[in-house]
């Protein structure tokens, strides 16, 4: 099946721009994690001990953590990041205020630094095969193919013939990039048992 269109209505819930979508089932969702400040590992641990416990939701994977080059200003920590999986019968834009929500918890500053130091940043990489551009959200991440540090942990987890829509393969997005900068860690504690994750 090709890339859907998302045909949603928004409302307004708690002063934010959520998506409704009553027919919504069950969608393999990918998540970027990465953080730089505030013992990262720690941070990303934590990150995914909330993903585990998000509604409606079950995290069903989680890569290995990588240490990468910061993007932009040089003159900041390496950054940790990860991949996650989740399925989740949240809308779109209720997931991402989900994440934003976790965010927030993590005491992420929206101040319009790009490429700045974060406690936290959790990117929706794809939602399904659905191609979303909108002021709110634009899926799949538009820099996704141009990221190691975003490629590498999706490829541990995601299927081996994953088609991003609109940028080709996996794998050969993958295998275009360059892997300077990027060095993989190993597996954050306890995501070998995710189901005790969300009780935790």
């Amino acid at each position: 099946m090709g890339p859907a269109t998302l045909l949603f209505r928004r409302h307004q819930r708690q002063g934010r721009r959520v998506l409704t979508d009553p027919a919504v089932g069950w969608v393999a969702a990918y998540i970027g994690i990465g953080s730089n400040l505030s013992n990262p590992v720690v941070q990303v641990k934590y990150a995914l001990r909330e993903l585990a416990r998000l509604p409606e939701s079950c995290l069903t994977a989680c890569s290995a953590l990588y240490r990468t080059l910061p993007v932009g200003p040089q003159d900041q920590p390496d950054f940790v990041n990860a991949a996650v999986s989740l399925n989740t019968r949240l809308g779109a834009l209720d997931l991402l205020a989900a994440l934003q929500d976790v965010e927030d918890v993590h005491g992420r500053l929206r101040n319009g630094t790009r490429w700045g130091p974060r406690t936290l940043d959790l990117d929706m990489l794809l939602y399904g095969d659905v191609v979303i551009d909108s002021p709110e959200l634009r899926v799949p991440h538009p820099e996704l193919a141009r990221r190691a540090f975003v490629l590498a942990p999706l490829a541990d987890i995601a299927p081996f013939d994953l088609c991003i829509p609109g940028q080709g393969l996996l794998t050969d997005l993958l295998a275009a990039c360059s892997g300077d900068g990027i060095w993989r860690q190993g597996s954050p504690a306890g995501c070998e048992g995710l189901a005790s994750l969300a009780e935790s």
